[in-house]
């Protein structure tokens, strides 16, 4: 993926994974095309905006999600998300920018 690729946040929640019409999957942080591996599942984490908080969620993916190449995520258990945390869904790394 190329350093500068920038996927924009809707207001509440946004989710990542990989894009697939036949199942009606098509994630806001679509990352098929970054992904040719296939290690991102089609429902991988959801990214959400609560009271001025941003946190991320793995959804049960298989190659899990890790913040701050820390431990991998329990499914279910969100973190806080902070400017320029790096996010790593499969073997896919992306960094967590605030634009206010």
């Amino acid at each position: 993926m190329s350093a500068d690729t920038e996927f924009a946040l809707s207001a509440e929640e946004s989710y990542i994974g990989r894009w697939d019409a036949d199942n009606g999957i098509f994630p806001d942080v679509d990352l098929d095309s970054h992904d040719p591996d296939a290690k991102v599942s089609r429902r991988h984490a959801r990214i959400a905006f609560r009271n001025d908080i941003y946190m991320i969620e793995d959804l049960g993916s298989t190659n899990g999600t890790f913040v701050n190449r820390g431990r991998r995520l329990l499914p279910g258990s969100p973190q806080v998300l902070s400017e320029g945390d790096e996010i790593i869904v499969g073997k896919t790394f992306l960094r967590f920018h605030i634009n206010r």
